[in-house]
């Protein structure tokens, strides 16, 4: 199993935590101590200071050398999926190849609001992005047209450094419906950490599994993520989870089963059961204290 590092983007107290010193310490620790990927999310507003993601993944390229750059998720739907392309077209063109396009709607109106998109209308226009960014992304592939959107006579320029653009991994909590939309659409899945258990992936992975058979593709080769995997190693863990009950308005008790939060032991407890679950690839996201220190704290002394 493979790890990434999704970056600090979230001030969760007062003044401002988001320095580019701050950055360049965190990626040239995760290059060093072995993770092979940093992520960042997506929100236009949030309920504290949020600093953007695409924007994090760009300052970041002079310290990433080597490192994958992913979206865990992207909003092509709130962003416009032209210009969602464009920026994911961009950033594999100067990293050289290394990045995923992890997308979805997300979970919060507040963005749908404020870029004046509806909100009813989020997974009809979602599953139209998807062939938007496609169609854009290699010049003279056949046009896209849909309800919402159309790319006649148009194509990113300059495209991305890989023919036909960044693998698509497809944001799912695991639904049947939703294992259908990714087996139907994407390249890879991304699953959510604070809304499964190691067993409900497993479970999860299996249906896609199947549709994956049923859409003639191998289910061996396509691949697959745990995104929003809040992490704190060591023995605070208790006011972290307090924390993050009250942010993300989940049951705390539910939280400290999901997710690799306290003592090493039991941090390394929930990555063993995901790794015997079929997880390829663990994004996960420091929180509690200095990010730096809780990356070194895992990967010596959980992994």
């Amino acid at each position: 199993m493979e790890f990434g590092a999704i970056l600090p983007q979230i001030g969760w107290g007062p003044g401002n935590p988001f320095t580019l010193d701050l950055l360049e310490r965190y990626v040239t620790t995760a290059r060093a101590l072995g993770f092979t990927a940093i992520t960042a999310n997506d929100h236009i507003v949030y309920k504290g200071p949020w600093i953007d993601g695409p924007t994090l993944l760009a300052a970041s390229l002079p310290f990433a050398d080597g490192l994958t750059l992913a979206t865990t998720i992207g909003l092509p739907v709130v962003r416009g999926p032209a210009v969602f392309a464009k920026t994911m077209a961009q950033l594999d063109q100067l990293s050289g190849g290394r990045v995923i396009a992890g997308v979805s709607t997300g979970s919060s109106e507040a963005d749908y609001t404020i870029t004046g998109v509806p909100y009813d209308e989020r997974w009809k226009r979602f599953d139209e992005s998807i062939g938007v960014m496609r169609a854009l992304w290699e010049p003279g592939a056949p046009a896209f047209r849909g309800e919402f959107y159309s790319t006649e006579g148009m194509w990113c320029d300059p495209p991305p450094a890989r023919a036909g653009g960044p693998p698509i991994w497809i944001g799912s909590w695991g639904s049947e419906r939703g294992m259908r939309r990714v087996a139907e659409l994407g390249d890879g899945w991304l699953a959510s950490a604070y809304n499964t258990t190691p067993e409900g992936f497993a479970k999860a992975l299996a249906t896609l599994s199947s549709r994956l058979t049923d859409a003639g593709r191998d289910p061996s080769t396509f691949a697959n993520a745990l995104a929003t995997t809040w992490m704190h190693v060591g023995d605070d863990g208790e006011a972290v989870l307090t924390l993050l009950a009250a942010a993300l308005n989940r049951p705390i008790d539910n939280l400290r089963e999901q997710l690799p939060i306290g003592p090493p032991s039991k941090v390394a407890e929930i990555v063993a059961r995901y790794r015997d679950a079929g997880l390829q690839r663990m994004f996960v996201w420091p929180m509690g204290g200095d990010p730096v220190e809780q990356l070194h704290l895992f990967a010596e002394a959980v992994l």
